[in-house]
């Protein structure tokens, strides 16, 4: 028999796909399935971004490229960190890879020694965890409250750093809580780390364009301009412009850092798909007012969807700034019992209860080191959320 590698038992499946592919399964057996787990847009990739790939396919753009990305994506990706972050980028300090969690895979392979210490404010992506683990490093969560939006505290950081530790993992917008840090709280944030300069900062913005009545993202690098050396900034394509499965995803960063991020990439994955980056140039260097018309659609929803469930009993939704996803807090419902007479003993046991009694597949809070929650996805039609959300009411005052 073919022996599994221990460090395979450091980290987990994620939980999110894993989730979805339950969600799959009940609706290929029959079962009326409302699935809200999956980070994925349900819009259509734009038009003039299919007919790129196309047309690139048509000119036999078929072969394999440079494993760190074409060099007109590159060209695309600095001019992009140039117009809306007003950061400056040269080809040999950008990679392209197949989605941004191979950039952070990446990033993480190439600087990690064993027992490295990677902070992760919690809650946190399900996948941040493990691929630190997996690498060889230590995850350790910087706690966070409803009370503080959700988002790390100075004091909290300045606690937390200890001599080993290498990394601070940034995502903001945020899944799965939608906190927006604002300029101020990052700059705070960066005021500890200018103490602490072995610590590096890897600013995960795929949700960079999914963003709330009004606000603006603020990156790391923009914010802390001392810090650039420093700063590793995280982006891709799937999230802004519906093309989850294009999985295109790039970071700019320290030439030296990219380079090693390359050296990774070449023994893995080499470069990434040449049609998908075609399609990704066209996204990248054309009209934009697509993407500002989703977001607003996904406020739509968002306050849709919050309204609806702050009237189901035992939940309690905080309004999110940014990304596509609601975190209910479900405490009220925990140790009530279900209409079979089996009690809510934490989130999970509710998850699965939404799942088997209304059909309605969502993550459980824990899985983002965040007990007594739930993380809904609100990138489905405005039909398919009412719905949902009418069916999770039903539960909720199903429960005694």
């Amino acid at each position: 028999m073919i022996e599994i590698a221990a460090r395979m038992s450091r980290f987990e499946e994620s939980a999110s796909a894993r989730a979805s592919q339950i969600a799959r399964a009940l609706k290929a057996q029959g079962r009326d399935i409302l699935a809200l787990t999956t980070g994925e847009p349900d819009f259509p990739t734009p038009e003039h971004v299919k007919q790129a790939a196309i047309e690139a396919m048509r000119r036999e753009q078929t072969k394999y490229t440079n494993i760190d990305g074409m060099p007109d994506l590159k060209r695309a990706i600095a001019a992009k960190f140039k117009r809306e972050n007003a950061l400056e980028y040269a080809p040999d300090q950008i990679i392209v890879g197949a989605g941004a969690k191979q950039a952070i895979f990446n990033a993480m392979t190439a600087t990690l020694e064993a027992g490295d210490e990677v902070i992760i404010p919690s809650p946190y992506y399900v996948s941040y965890f493990d691929i630190v683990r997996l690498a060889g490093g230590e995850p350790v969560a910087g706690r966070s409250s409803a009370a503080e939006g959700y988002k790390l505290q100075p004091d909290t950081l300045e606690a937390t750093i200890t001599p080993r530790t290498r990394w601070l993992v940034l995502n903001s917008p945020s899944n799965p809580t939608g906190a927006v840090y604002s300029y101020t709280e990052l700059r705070a944030l960066m005021n500890v780390l200018e103490r602490h300069p072995r610590v590096a900062v890897l600013s995960d913005d795929i949700y960079e364009h999914i963003l709330f009545d009004g606000r603006k993202l603020q990156t790391p690098a923009q914010v802390a301009p001392g810090m650039y050396e420093r700063i590793l900034t995280v982006n891709g394509v799937s999230k802004a412009y519906a093309m989850t499965g294009w999985r295109i995803g790039y970071a700019g960063g320290p030439k030296h850092l990219i380079k090693a991020m390359a050296k990774v990439q070449s023994q893995c994955t080499h470069g990434p798909c040449s049609i998908s980056q075609a399609a990704a140039i066209a996204a990248l260097d054309g009209p934009q007012e697509i993407v500002r018309e989703r977001s607003h659609m996904f406020q739509q929803r968002r306050d849709f969807v919050v309204e609806a469930l702050n009237r189901a009993p035992g939940m309690h939704v905080p309004v999110p700034q940014g990304a596509f996803y609601v975190f209910p807090s479900c405490e009220g419902v925990i140790g009530k019992r279900t209409p079979d007479g089996k009690t809510i003993a934490n989130d999970r046991d509710f998850a699965h209860y939404l799942l088997e009694t209304e059909g309605v597949a969502v993550m459980d809070g824990t899985a983002y080191g965040a007990p007594g929650h739930l993380r809904i996805s609100i990138a489905s039609s405005i039909e398919v959320l009412g719905e949902a959300c009418t069916r999770m009411q039903r539960a909720c005052e199903m429960l005694a």
